[in-house]
């Protein structure tokens, strides 16, 4: 009711009963209760009487407009999602009285990944609300599993994944994780209380490894041109006559990228580098060795 009436110039008694399905004898003692909060609640009398708060006491709206406010409900509807935030679930109600009831809503975000599992992302977030040491263990890049302890410090969500900067006790040094190669973890009964800052670390790139980029050209069959479109969006594209798509996608060393390696042999037989040559002779090397396994069959 407060923010109804901070968000409007003057409510009666009868429009504040059928809004919330009470009596209006309810609506006088639910506004004597928001005096009594310190709340300046004024009357007024007349045909278009009713209730109001004093100008002096709202925030200028034109800080906050329509576009912000529905913005602000989308991103934390998802948040709330994800963590099961009743804070965040009560400001959404509170910013909905903002907004218009009658606006079509234009952005929708789910930032509550299929690839995080959400009760390890609550733990994490309750863990760093209450400043406790964690302990879980952890598969590198280089697909090394350790075991680590570390001062969670925040969540991450970047690149479509999640990951927790902490201070790692198991390295003495900051780090980022995350959060799908981690597994048993485990929220310690120990708090820590070191300070922790955040360093806004910039991606830095080095323009000599960038200038040596190869041409990688990859013919898609007609069955995976939606796949395709999701892994290489950013590629050149040319849609042939028999429905088939060539992209054409440049990459730094291809014949030694082994994340470009792992998404071409998803596709199966639905792909076929052209170019470059190194590149279709490690894919034909892999593949045979793939085929050794199943040699039995």
């Amino acid at each position: 009711m407060i923010y109804m009436l901070l968000n409007n110039e003057v409510l009666s008694a009868s429009a504040l009963a059928e809004k919330y399905n009470v009596s209006q004898r309810t609506i006088y003692r639910d506004i004597d209760a928001i005096c009594a909060a310190g709340i300046p609640v004024v009357s007024y009398q007349g045909v278009n009487g009713g209730y109001g708060i004093m100008e002096e006491y709202k925030m200028d709206k034109s800080l906050l407009g329509s576009y912000d406010v529905e913005s602000l409900i989308t991103i934390l509807h998802s948040m709330s999602t994800v963590f099961e935030d009743e804070r965040a679930l009560e400001t959404i109600h509170r910013l909905q009285t903002v907004g218009q009831e009658s606006q079509t809503q234009s952005l929708s975000m789910d930032i509550g990944s299929w690839r995080a599992n959400t009760e390890s992302l609550r733990l994490l977030r309750t863990a760093i609300t209450e400043r406790r040491v964690i302990r879980f263990d952890y598969i590198n890049a280089k697909n090394e599993r350790t075991n680590r302890i570390v001062e969670p410090v925040r969540l991450m969500y970047k690149y479509g994944a999640w990951y927790l900067y902490a201070f790692c006790r198991t390295r003495a040094d900051y780090r980022e994780f995350r959060v799908t190669r981690m597994a048993d973890v485990t929220a310690t009964l120990e708090t820590f209380h070191r300070t922790h800052v955040v360093e806004q670390r910039e991606r830095t790139y080095d323009m000599s490894r960038q200038a040596h980029k190869a041409d990688v050209v990859l013919h898609f069959s007609v069955d995976s041109l939606a796949m395709a479109m999701d892994h290489f969006y950013d590629a050149d594209k040319r849609f042939n006559d028999d429905g088939s798509l060539t992209m054409t996608l440049k990459i730094v060393n291809p014949a030694e990228a082994r994340w470009l390696l792992s998404i071409l042999l998803s596709f199966g037989d639905r792909v076929e580098v052209m170019e470059p040559a190194e590149l279709r002779q490690v894919m034909k090397t892999k593949l045979e060795k793939m085929l050794s396994r199943y040699a039995e069959v």
